[in-house]
């Protein structure tokens, strides 16, 4: 199984997570909501198993707390592929929800990078500041060693946006972290 425990303890925030690539139970707790909600849905659209438990200075605001949430997810995935070695590599997916679309593309290239193009016309999901997606998803791609481009073309309804967002990555990696045929890896170089 292709599992990673993590856990990360600053005076912001205190977290611990275990994912796993191959399945298993989701049980999020991060303290916001819609949080929860959407990180449930890349756990489930992606077919992972996920257990996250975060505690963070939300008396603040919501931004060390997701942002540290994306730093620990992404020291996970990284620790749970290894080696990389025979994974698909590259993935891309869209996920229309009601008025919103949501298009992602990703490669596991141990090159990180972020493309995010997504314009929120609400500042807040409940508790949730709309603004912290692209820090998510940044520490995501930096401490994953992924290159990431998620594009929102349109919509007008944040929580459809957001949560389109988080399903389509979520399908995106599940095609990526699916193993291939030879169990070699995909690229020239012989490593990623």
């Amino acid at each position: 199984m292709r599992t990673a425990t993590i856990e990360r303890n600053t005076r912001e925030t205190q977290i611990k997570a275990t994912l796993c690539l191959d399945g298993g139970a989701v049980n999020v707790s991060s303290g916001i909501g819609f949080f929860d909600h959407i990180l449930t849905a890349l756990a489930v659209h992606g077919g992972f198993g996920l257990e996250l438990k975060a505690v963070g200075d939300l008396e603040v605001d919501t931004h060390h707390t997701a942002e540290d949430i994306g730093i620990v997810l992404g020291m996970a995935f990284k620790e749970a592929l290894g080696d990389k070695s025979g994974i698909e590599r590259y993935g891309s997916f869209a996920v229309p929800m009601d008025e919103s679309l949501a298009r992602v593309d990703l490669d596991i290239s141990n090159r990180p990078f972020l493309v995010f193009h997504a314009q929120f016309l609400q500042e807040r999901c409940g508790d949730y500041e709309t603004c912290v997606t692209e820090e998510f998803w940044r520490a995501f791609a930096e401490n994953a060693g992924i290159t990431l481009h998620i594009n929102v073309p349109y919509g007008s309804n944040a929580h459809h946006q957001i949560e389109a967002i988080f399903k389509a990555v979520g399908h995106a990696l599940k095609i990526a972290v699916k193993q291939n045929a030879d169990g070699g890896t995909l690229s020239t170089k012989g490593v990623l």
